[in-house]
């Protein structure tokens, strides 16, 4: 197995860090884009595997693409057909967008995917759409991939689904409906996870023509045709968690450029952590940098952080480094992302000298923790990869096995944390 071995460069932190444009941001664009029948043009697209799952899709749909650095253009003229088949590989989001826009057409698509993202749930978006006219076939364990899905009777109304799941389901049927000749009304039943995601959905949707209207527990979408844009996506506080965070590990300063302009996304609570945290955060322009003199101390942190769930690992390595007892809730749900992103991370963490405890809807940690060097498992998640490589500035020989999972959001994470993480011999 490939495994990172990580080298920081010695005294205080000082580093300037690009991030990649928002994946979730860039889904739920391309989705519209490719949707419309008019020709649009998306700037800031990441090149993951997220985004690149969802290029290919449009490029066999028929639609004509043009890519120049991290801007696309995609012609909508000519029919929209959707391929036989689609290897959502490990991109989870997409899979999940692209399995509803396969309800839109008449012929049958199988949607798959490697070994880890078929063991992701699926079944409450397959029942959503099974109960909204659609035919889903399962082509192995129930409620997961690989599926069969064609449009069958699918012509839109009302639907009711759980909120404490994943908004991505929310999110996949809200993209679909405009183009549903009734349009649709979708019910949340119980406390809505990652609203901060679903209020994205509508945001983007809203620039590509559609009517979306949200209050506490409903979501109504006018049937319209969406209408071509030029989409800028901005750029993804998800990743910039990663180099942020680093200051509470190792004093010095890190510099986003860019980041000030980003006002969309429910992680840009990373600032108000980080602050909370004791660190010092300030805006010039449009960069934003945080910072942190030695003798400074890292505060625990106590949150309910079920609307900024992705930046929880991230987090969990700064809580390690605070003085007292840090608790985490209301992310019981991430359990069944990428990785467990709660008993995975706690494993991983503790076996480096952290004191982690796994509760039913978050996490204890009480810091700070003395680490010693291990090779971590990255548990095939980019976002655990990517936490656990900043362990390397605290303890000398830290590897991190499997690291090409970062390609999923951030290809060239390793790269781009040199200033921060150091150069290493794999390439990555």
């Amino acid at each position: 197995m490939t495994t990172v071995v990580l080298q920081p460069p010695i005294g205080p932190i000082d580093a300037v860090v690009s991030v990649p444009g928002s994946k979730s941001l860039a889904n739920r664009a391309l989705v519209c884009a490719m949707l419309s029948k008019e020709a649009s043009r998306i700037s800031g697209i990441p090149s993951g595997d997220d985004a690149r799952v969802v290029l290919d899709v449009i490029r066999d749909s028929g639609r004509s693409i043009t890519i120049i650095g991290n801007e696309v253009v995609i012609d909508a003229t000519g029919a929209l057909k959707f391929p036989g088949i689609v290897d959502a590989v490990l991109a989870g989001t997409s899979s999940r967008f692209l399995t509803a826009v396969a309800a839109l057409f008449d012929t049958t698509t199988i949607i798959d995917g490697e070994a880890v993202l078929r063991s992701r749930p699926m079944a409450d978006l397959h029942d959503a759409l099974v109960s909204l006219g659609a035919e889903v076939s399962h082509l192995g364990e129930v409620g997961y991939l690989p599926v069969s899905v064609s449009r069958g009777s699918l012509s839109g109304g009302e639907i009711h689904i759980a909120g404490n799941v994943s908004s991505q389901f929310i999110s996949a049927l809200m993209l679909i409906g405009p183009m549903l000749e009734e349009g649709l009304i979708i019910h949340i039943d119980g406390p809505l996870v990652s609203r901060s995601y679903v209020d994205m959905t509508a945001h983007v949707m809203r620039s590509f023509g559609a009517s979306v209207h949200l209050d506490e527990s409903t979501i109504s979408v006018s049937s319209c045709a969406y209408a071509g844009c030029n989409y800028s996506i901005e750029p993804d506080y998800s990743s910039a968690a990663f180099p942020l965070v680093a200051v509470a590990l190792r004093e010095g300063r890190v510099v986003i450029p860019g980041l000030a302009t980003a006002s969309l996304q429910g992680d840009s609570e990373i600032i108000s952590i980080l602050k909370k945290m004791g660190l010092s955060c300030a805006v010039s322009g449009v960069d934003i940098s945080v910072s942190r003199v030695a003798t400074t101390q890292v505060l625990p942190l106590v949150m309910d952080m079920s609307d900024c769930s992705d930046l929880v690992p991230a987090v969990a390595v700064a809580c390690c480094m605070a003085s007292g007892e840090s608790v985490l809730t209301g992310i019981g749900f991430i359990r069944n992302k990428e990785s467990d992103r709660l008993g995975d991370l706690a494993n991983e963490l503790n076996r480096a000298g952290g004191n982690v405890t796994v509760e039913e809807d978050g996490l204890r940690i009480v810091g700070p923790c003395k680490w010693k060097p291990v090779v971590f498992d990255s548990h095939h998640d980019h976002r655990m990869a990517m936490a656990l490589s900043l362990l390397s500035l605290c303890a000398s020989g830290v590897e991190v096995a499997d690291p090409e999972v970062v390609t999923k959001s951030w290809s060239e994470f390793f790269i781009d944390m040199a200033p921060i993480l150091g150069n290493n011999e794999t390439g990555y």
